[in-house]
């Protein structure tokens, strides 16, 4: 089987990134390999679908604004005969609280996403307990709180791009890639598990969390982890009247309100597993994030653990940002690797850009800073003195 590119990984970055191909370029033959096209474990589908444009790098904040662009006509765009995808866009807010030490970075941020025509303001300590009496957080000097932040539905982006792309002719291809063909620095194709090979100038490595695996058949080494993260869903006895904005504290813990008393807490922590493990635990919710939950938001002391899942985040260890475009030393190997948790609400420029770059287009987007030479030369480029939420 011979084709123009393949790309290894069929969740949401890879769907993307195959949709804009089709779309710049209607004859270009694309395949998408995809291991389990149930996406049981994809990170995509265990995301809690948090989207920002609370960022502190400029590349973060316009990827940001064009998925939020894209969501707005998302349903229509990605029509396929009668099935059109609702990604129930929530627009609730994200209040980024910070303690003194962090106050400079905040209003730094802050300003840099006005300048770039974000709304966001900032609220001293007094404001936000004026006005969510809930988040009155201990400690707290004030927070960002980004009004058109929020949340859309995973399942139906994955699947939007999905049935999009293999409408236009994209071949979605069952099986796990054993190796990545090359001959004389530059790719040649993939071998699959089945025997079968695939013919190709352009590799696109969207496997996520096994993207460092995958680029290791290659020659490629790239410092992206596999990191379990978990997210618990619990229910408090107080019900809120209005829906609250989903609030990051200072020390990284974050609580999305859903709806009524039902809310979805999560925190990242140096010790998290690294590996493929899904393994959910609640007793660590009460051991663990409990204790810091209440030391900071002291009325979540009564609360229960109702569900929660277990999934992985690509972490990149240099600098915590996306590597993106092609790999220097292989010809025709693209990466879109290392999203650190924020590849879901990425993947709409991230494959429009890797599209452009591959078909020798403009990008829209200059996201080059984002490069995989700065993996090479091991410069890093931080989102916010080296920490992202």
């Amino acid at each position: 089987m011979d084709c123009d590119v393949v790309i290894v990984g069929g969740s949401a970055m890879g769907s993307a990134t195959a949709f804009y191909l089709k779309r710049f370029d209607p004859s270009v033959k694309v395949a998408v390999i995809e291991r389990d096209p149930t996406y049981q474990f994809a990170s995509t589908v265990l995301s809690d679908g948090n989207v920002r444009v609370q960022f502190n790098l400029e590349e973060n904040v316009r990827m940001s604004q064009y998925a939020a662009d894209v969501i707005k006509t998302f349903g229509d765009d990605m029509q396929v005969g009668g099935f059109r995808p609702d990604v129930s866009p929530r627009r609730q807010g994200n209040l980024f609280t910070v303690t003194e030490s962090g106050r400079a970075s905040a209003h730094e941020g802050v300003l840099l996403q006005q300048s770039l025509g974000c709304t966001v303001h900032w609220l001293d300590a007094d404001e936000i307990s004026s006005r969510y009496p809930e988040w009155t957080a201990k400690g707290i000097v004030g927070g960002t709180l980004g009004p058109d932040d929020g949340s859309v539905d995973p399942h139906a982006v994955l699947h939007g791009y999905r049935r999009k792309a293999a409408d236009m002719g994209v071949q979605y291809v069952q099986g796990s890639v054993t190796g990545i063909g090359t001959d004389r620095g530059a790719v040649s194709g993939v071998e699959l598990d089945s025997g079968d090979r695939i013919s190709a100038p352009v590799v696109v490595n969207c496997a996520g969390a096994w993207g460092t695996e995958l680029a290791a058949t290659a020659g490629v080494g790239i410092p992206v982890d596999p990191v379990m993260r978990s997210v618990y869903v619990v229910e408090t006895p107080e019900r809120p009247t209005v829906v609250l904005p989903s609030i990051f504290l200072p020390s990284g813990m974050y609580i999305i309100h859903e709806n009524d008393n039902i809310y979805l807490i999560g925190w990242s922590l140096v010790d998290d597993p690294v590996g493929f493990d899904f393994t959910y635990s609640t007793s660590r919710f009460y051991d663990v994030l409990w204790p810091e939950l209440i030391r900071w938001l002291p009325g979540f002391d009564q609360l229960r653990v109702i569900r929660g899942w277990a999934g992985l985040y690509a972490v990149n260890t240099l600098d915590g940002n996306a590597i993106l475009g092609e790999w220097p030393e292989l010809s025709g190997f693209f990466l879109a690797n290392g999203f650190s948790g924020h590849g879901f609400q990425q993947c709409h420029a991230v494959g429009r850009y890797l599209a452009e770059r591959i078909l020798n287009i403009d990008p829209l987007l200059d996201l080059s800073r984002l490069g995989p030479q700065r993996i090479v030369d091991g410069e890093p480029v931080y989102e916010n003195a080296g920490r992202l939420i």
